[in-house]
């Protein structure tokens, strides 16, 4: 049954260094309406780590991501992406900015009427200069990395869920970026496909030495696959720090939720959890990502609230 819970300011076990950040959060609040989503959350994603941010549904992890990518903007606080605030940018320099960024989304995202190989090559074909030749060797190569070489001529149609996770992957991958998002890669997979593809995720960030971010959902995947934690709750960052130090916290938010069990202060229903004056799931953000999952080309559409 939920108990009765005081939220603390969020804190970092450890504190990760500016210098080793290359995303930082400073007080980042976000609301929609009278409905606050974040609040004052504070963090920093080591550079080259990987990094998994949880917390019940409805905890406003998918409007953080948007906040770091610069599809929404805090209403307090800022976002810096190797120290530059990207919330005070032109167009022009946001641009720059999210060409450090590839995104994997739920469901791949691919386009239906593309083979994989098309789908992967998209982000080449449509914003570089890269010649027929090398564009088939980037595929090739991103390809093998995901272990689909042979299904490249396949459609997003003929091939399984995890297929395309795979192949959403190699796309995000594709122009070699500094930062990967995560959008929930582990849902609507069976526990093998999601053991599969953390190690695919693992493989890929060591090869790269790139910084990935993940929105994930099943907690042993996230024993596998991440090196820096953060828990989201009741619109706040509980807290943040390695692996080790989460797992062995005494909160009790952050252990009943790494257990996974009924007895903490989490609730059946986000709503019901509120005991601070916010309702953090009543606000509806319709902002969207754009498919090729390529960062510079996201499209942003509106903000609304239910």
């Amino acid at each position: 049954m939920a108990m009765p819970l005081t939220l603390r300011r969020s804190r970092a076990l450890p504190a990760t260094t500016r210098d080793d950040a290359v995303i930082s959060l400073r007080g980042v609040s976000k609301w929609f309406g009278s409905n606050v989503i974040l609040k004052d959350v504070t963090f920093d994603v080591p550079r080259g780590k990987i990094t998994a941010i949880l917390g019940p549904s409805g905890t406003g992890k998918s409007v953080l991501l948007k906040n770091i990518i610069g599809l929404l903007h805090p209403d307090e606080g800022e976002v810096l992406v190797d120290g530059e605030a990207i919330g005070s940018m032109s167009e022009r320099d946001l641009f720059r900015v999210r060409r450090k960024f590839g995104v994997l989304f739920q469901d791949g995202a691919l386009f239906g009427s593309m083979t994989l190989y098309e789908n992967i090559a998209f982000p080449l074909r449509e914003h570089t200069r890269t010649g027929e030749r090398d564009i088939r060797a980037i595929v090739h190569r991103n390809a093998e990395l995901v272990g689909l070489v042979d299904h490249l001529g396949k459609l997003p149609g003929e091939v399984s869920g995890g297929m395309k996770k795979r192949a959403g992957l190699a796309r995000a991958m594709v122009l070699d970026p500094e930062i990967v998002l995560f959008d929930e890669p582990d849902s609507g997979l069976d526990p093998v496909r999601v053991a599969y593809l953390d190690e695919l995720v693992v493989t890929a960030q060591r090869e790269t030495g790139a910084t990935f971010f993940i929105i994930p959902h099943n907690i042993p995947s996230v024993m596998r696959t991440a090196d820096h934690l953060g828990l989201l709750f009741r619109s706040r960052l509980i807290r943040f720090g390695p692996k080790d130090a989460m797992c062995a916290s005494d909160d009790p938010v952050i252990r009943q939720f790494l257990s996974g069990t009924t007895e903490g202060p989490i609730g059946m229903d986000e709503m019901a959890d509120g005991g601070d004056g916010t309702r953090p799931a009543a606000g509806r953000d319709t902002t969207t990502l754009d498919r090729s999952g390529s960062a510079p080309f996201l499209t942003g559409g509106t903000t609304s609230r239910s």
